[in-house]
């Protein structure tokens, strides 16, 4: 596969983590990923798993989570990245909570919105059986063996729990294709990924009412994961990045959102094949307007260091801040991937010299405090790479000088040591309860 390098230069241009090929340039994560390859194993093995990513400002959770999606796809999952948002997505709400993971369903072949692709890789690989057990693909009952084997498999895959709503959408969204009615079969399937802006004509074919629900979310994703799997890949990892924007919802949505990521570790032993990452702050974890005030939660997921130590293994991943040899590498790397018009003066003039001086600006420049300058520096960083690239008589070495003066507003407060503000309100003790 040939790497994104537009992409990549794209977005570390916009400060944005690359979606594609961040692992040509991944930097000093090596134990952290080997940890996160375990659990992709164990859970392409049938484990349901949670794991929680841990880091401050700068640490380079989301850099971790996409490179975990990354993996993933390499090795035959499917997955799906959502960022928590206190405007369009509230956490304790699981059919919205259903509806982003859908939404940002992907596989190495479907960037984003693979359901229906999905659905058909399956129903082709209930074909291919059935054409390799004998039967003729021509004869014209195949579409009915088709129909019968789909409901047979459906049954089987879901325990005969699914719900009925489920069930009749599937079955009519295969009925439409063979009817070649797609508009009307896409329609359902923008349904069945949680969409609340489907026709009431397109509904009526399927027999529903309304819309899937947040106490019906939890079973729809447990029979979307298990056609993902019987269309033949290994498992869904799905990625919840920003957890620590919970903090600042209000009280009664953050206690009910802490209370529905306690319910998904409570129940993920009975979802095998799906893996669930979080990314969060020390605050977010920590802190009594978080997992802290949640003892059920905070109970199972409690962080464990001894001095220096904390192991991989338990529950919280925890991620280390850059030092200055980590971003060294990252510009070398960079430096080594830019599809540079001329290779040679491009090395000349941003020689291993000038990114260590580079560093050392970026660095003085933040006080000192590495940790909170990662996008920042590549930002910097591709500038440049970008400026020897476009200019002639551009030299860095005599040109370049930094001030941090285009730090975002999150960066300026993180560097000024800021915590999340919180909503002015009730921050009593969470109470544990079902929000489904």
């Amino acid at each position: 596969m040939s790497i994104p390098v537009e992409h990549i230069f794209q977005s570390l241009r916009n400060g944005a983590v690359p979606e594609r090929g961040i692992d040509t340039f991944a930097v000093g994560i090596d134990k952290a990923r080997d940890e996160l390859h375990r659990l992709l194993e164990m859970t392409a093995k049938g484990e349901g798993t949670v794991k929680f990513l841990r880091g401050g400002y700068g640490c380079g959770k989301t850099f971790m989570a996409r490179l975990a999606i990354a993996d993933a796809q390499q090795k035959g999952f499917a997955t799906s990245f959502v960022v928590v948002s206190d405007n369009d997505l509230k956490f304790h709400r699981f059919d919205e909570l259903y509806g982003k993971v859908m939404a940002e369903l992907s596989t190495a072949v479907c960037p984003r919105g693979a359901l229906g692709d999905i659905l058909d890789r399956w129903i082709a690989r209930i074909e291919n059986a059935l054409i390799d057990a004998g039967v003729d693909e021509d004869a014209p009952d195949f579409s009915a063996r088709v129909r019968k084997r789909l409901d047979e498999d459906l049954a089987s895959l879901t325990g005969g729990k699914a719900p009925q709503d489920f069930v009749r959408v599937i079955q009519t969204i295969f009925d439409l294709k063979e009817k070649g009615e797609i508009a009307e079969a896409g329609a359902l399937i923008s349904w069945l990924a949680g969409s609340g802006n489907v026709s009431a004509t397109a509904k009526k074919a399927a027999g529903i009412k309304g819309d899937i629900e947040s106490r019906d979310a939890l079973a729809y994703l447990r029979g979307m994961l298990e056609i993902v799997k019987a269309a033949g890949y290994q498992g869904l990892l799905i990625v919840i990045d920003e957890a620590e924007t919970i903090l600042r919802t209000r009280s009664d949505s953050r206690h009910k959102s802490l209370n529905g990521i306690r319910q998904i570790l409570d129940a993920s032993g009975s979802y095998p094949g799906l893996f669930w990452l979080f990314t969060g702050t020390p605050e977010f974890f920590d802190s009594r307007h978080g997992v802290a005030g949640l003892a059920a939660l905070h109970e199972r997921i409690r962080f464990l260091k001894q001095g220096r130590f904390a192991s991989l293994r338990q529950p919280q991943l925890e991620l280390q801040p850059f030092d200055a040899e980590r971003l060294r590498g990252v510009a070398l790397r960079l430096r080594d991937l830019y599809p540079a018009n001329d290779r040679g003066r491009l090395e000349q003039l941003v020689s291993t010299a000038f990114i260590e001086r580079l560093v050392a600006e970026v660095t003085k420049g933040f006080k000192g405090d590495v940790g909170v300058v990662p996008r920042q520096f590549l930002r910097e960083f591709v500038t440049v790479l970008d400026s020897v690239d476009d200019f002639d008589d551009y030299d860095p070495n005599t040109e370049y000088a930094f001030t941090p003066t285009s730090m975002s507003a999150e960066e300026q407060h993180r560097l000024h040591g800021g915590q999340v503000e919180l909503p002015d309100d009730d921050d009593g003790p969470v109470p544990v309860e079902d929000v489904w």
